[in-house]
């Protein structure tokens, strides 16, 4: 058995410990808070474009070169948006056993020839994938010091460009999107080429009956807002992941915060009776000698 001064040192780790979990819970609430208005916020203006988008595309006489698929699909980029640091539970985790998972099942051989490529946005990304023999093209660290959109469009403008220009044939984004403060839904999305069949749901097929003046017309309008589409749903697609890295966080360190407490109690108690087996073999100590100054 451990003695008392080893217990009471592991007693005052532990309180130690909780503090900061229990301070580091409190800030990840905080930021959770002002994530989640962000995402609730953005939510309905991304859900919005997106039916304009899928209305116009049906009404355009051109093809666009963000809209065609190439008869053959040689490289794919792969953006994958993590978190910077950790102590959020299975957050990166979950999300990169679904990435690893995709790749093996619809791109392995782009892997061993060499045309998959990986854009890593958050250091857990970068350090998970770098180990691993992935050839990783763009790393974006300390990404959510400050969540900004013009570091955003900048990132979507640079792929834009390469995928007009040829560099890749395919564009997917994995992310975590955020469904409540325990809850994560791991997303593994095609953003190009941009697919018309995914911007269209049934309230939009309604919409999409009514007639429209458009000005200056379809096309140029188009033109405009296919860019700025892909902005607004790679800028979604970060504010989702920044809430949930903050829920998770927030329900890791609270978890950490009960066990510390679980295990206080426990060490609390094994010092007592350790204090207490002490005790009796002292006064078992005294009785014995006292017995034996009586016997001589």
């Amino acid at each position: 058995m451990a003695n008392l001064r080893d217990i009471r040192n592991r007693i005052e780790s532990v309180k130690n410990t909780r503090q900061i979990t229990k301070a580091m819970k409190m800030v990840a609430a905080a930021k959770l808070r002002k994530a989640q208005d962000r995402i609730i916020a953005t939510r309905p203006y991304a859900g919005k474009m997106k039916e304009i988008v899928a209305r116009l595309v049906t009404d355009a006489s051109e093809e666009y070169q963000l809209l065609r698929e190439p008869e053959t699909t040689d490289k794919v980029l792969l953006i994958i948006i993590s978190s910077d640091r950790g102590l959020c539970g299975a957050f990166n985790n979950n999300l990169f056993k679904m990435v690893e998972k995709t790749i093996e099942k619809d791109y392995l051989e782009y892997k061993k020839e060499g045309t998959l490529s990986l854009a890593c946005v958050g250091r857990k990304a970068i350090k998970h994938f770098g180990k691993r023999n992935y050839n990783i093209v763009a790393e974006y660290p300390n990404f959510f010091d400050e969540v900004k959109f013009p570091k955003v469009s900048a990132i979507m403008r640079k792929v834009i460009g390469q995928f007009n220009d040829g560099v890749y044939d395919e564009v997917k984004l994995a992310y975590n999107e955020f469904k409540s403060v325990i809850a994560q839904n791991r997303i593994v999305e095609s953003v190009l080429p941009i697919e018309p069949e995914s911007l269209v749901n049934k309230e939009e097929e309604v919409a999409k009956q009514r007639e429209y003046i458009y000005e200056p017309n379809v096309d140029e309008i188009l033109k405009k807002l296919l860019p700025s589409h892909l902005n607004l749903q790679f800028w979604k697609a970060v504010l989702e992941s920044n809430a949930a890295e903050q829920g998770a966080r927030m329900t890791a360190m609270d978890n950490a915060t009960e066990n510390a407490n679980e295990l206080q109690e426990d060490l609390e108690l094994e010092y007592n009776r350790a204090r207490q087996s002490a005790i009796t073999t002292e006064i078992s100590e005294i009785i014995s000698g006292a017995q034996a100054l009586e016997d001589t």
